[in-house]
């Protein structure tokens, strides 16, 4: 019969630990209380980590910390089939004489119940203290995230943006349902049997605010937002876009939590020509092998916009990668009167908004908070040039919506349409 073999974790066994964390995480059916990157920085920190191989697999794992005289258990990662062998009060036994090096003296392990090691720590000497009660308070981003973030060009989104979301009820609701709330209320979508969203799409036409949506999203969660534009990936990698994308989500797998948005994420999912030679087709084999990777980690969120579904690969929207497509279509009229009292401010109580409402039929939230401006203005330069105290008129936004270019197309809602018969929310 095989014998494990003990030593120090060392990088090289990286991708074999993760395996083996995710595969106990499935078979406990249980939260780790230190999540995989924070365990994954104390093992390559230098902290007290001891790995079990058998040959060239990798079938046990503990990884410790000192603090002074205290030290913490992390977590102890054990092969299914080598469970209740042994194998976990080996090493226990091992990462402890690895603490008292250390200067270590009490030794505690969170774990919760019924997960990889709670035997072995009985087996060990270990105690279950009675009485006590953890509590928690997570705060998504350290000083090491604050500075990757930076890096990244990615940043905190200020609180109440969901709250200041005007209009468009449908899709507000849609989202709110369907991606924030199993996201901000995990134990109750828990226990509910509802599994959080890892990766969506939103579509619709131009200007009608996927991106708000995105930033709102994060807002509310307090999760760092970072978003990829992939003409600039493009840029920076001179061309090597598909090397450039593979950096970018390893650099975001060291965040604690993110919201990650791809705008106009077609330039890198657009539908492949089928021939080796189309310069797309690495990309876009690239980017479908990143996101199931990407699934795999907690507090993680994928957001894709589009403005037409019809130009992504079939492989992008099969089902598995994305958890949702949502349509974000153009305002309806009272979505439009909320948008304008939004950007009108106390100049929406003098003006005629249901004149405005309907003369901006074609007008994205993006339009009408253009014209809202581009009226305002001409009503200040017009008091500037007279200073009679008039306040802005009715008048002065016609005026400027009639000077404004609406984003939408009879061309652009019927493309909208047709993608929507073919969603599923």
């Amino acid at each position: 019969m095989s014998v494990w073999h003990l030593r120090d974790f060392h990088d090289d066994d990286l991708d074999q630990a993760v395996q083996l964390w995710d595969q106990g995480r499935q078979a406990d059916l249980s939260l780790p209380v230190f999540p995989v990157s924070e365990v994954v920085g104390a093992a390559r920190g230098g902290q007290p980590a001891v790995v079990a191989v058998v040959g060239e697999e990798l079938v046990g794992m503990v990884v410790a910390r000192a603090e002074g005289e205290r030290g913490w258990i992390m977590i102890v990662a054990l092969s299914g089939a080598w469970r209740n062998r042994g194998l976990g009060s080996a090493l226990i036994a091992q990462v402890e004489q690895r603490l008292r090096a250390k200067g270590v003296r009490r030794i505690g392990a969170v774990l919760t119940p019924g997960s990889a090691g709670t035997t072995a720590l009985e087996n060990s000497g270990y105690r279950l203290l009675d009485g006590l009660v953890y509590y928690e308070k997570l705060e998504h981003l350290g000083a090491a995230d604050a500075g990757l973030l930076a890096q990244l060009g990615g940043r905190v989104m200020p609180q109440g943006l969901w709250e200041q979301l005007a209009g468009m009820y449908e899709a507000k609701e849609t989202i709110e349902k369907r991606i924030v709330l199993p996201l901000a209320e995990p134990e109750v979508a828990e226990r509910y049997g509802v599994r959080p969203p890892k990766a969506v799409i939103l579509f619709g036409p131009p200007g009608t605010g996927k991106t708000s949506f995105a930033k709102a999203v994060a807002s509310r969660l307090g999760w760092p937002f970072v978003e990829l534009f992939p003409s600039r990936l493009a840029a920076d990698a001179d061309g090597a876009l598909a090397a450039s994308l593979r950096e970018v989500f390893a650099d975001l797998a060291e965040l604690g939590s993110v919201l990650l948005f791809i705008d106009e994420v077609e330039e890198i999912a657009a539908a492949r020509s089928g021939t080796a030679v189309d310069p797309g087709h690495g990309v876009t084999n690239e980017l479908l092998k990143l996101i199931p990777a990407f699934r795999d980690h907690d507090d993680r969120l994928l957001i894709c916009a589009t403005n037409s579904l019809r130009t992504l690969d079939p492989a992008f929207l099969r089902p598995g990668r994305f958890d949702y497509v949502i349509p974000v279509g153009p305002p309806d009229p009272s979505a439009r009167e909320a948008i304008w009292r939004r950007y009108l401010g106390p100049a929406g109580q003098r003006v005629d908004l249901d004149r405005l409402v309907a003369a901006s039929e074609m007008f994205t939230p993006a339009d009408i908070e253009y014209a809202a401006r581009k009226g305002s203005q001409r009503a200040f330069e017009h008091e500037i040039a007279h200073r009679r105290g008039a306040p802005p008129a009715t008048d002065d936004y016609l005026a400027a919506i009639a000077d404004t270019r609406p984003t939408l197309t009879e061309r652009a809602l019927a493309d909208f349409a047709e993608d929507g018969a073919h969603m599923r929310l």
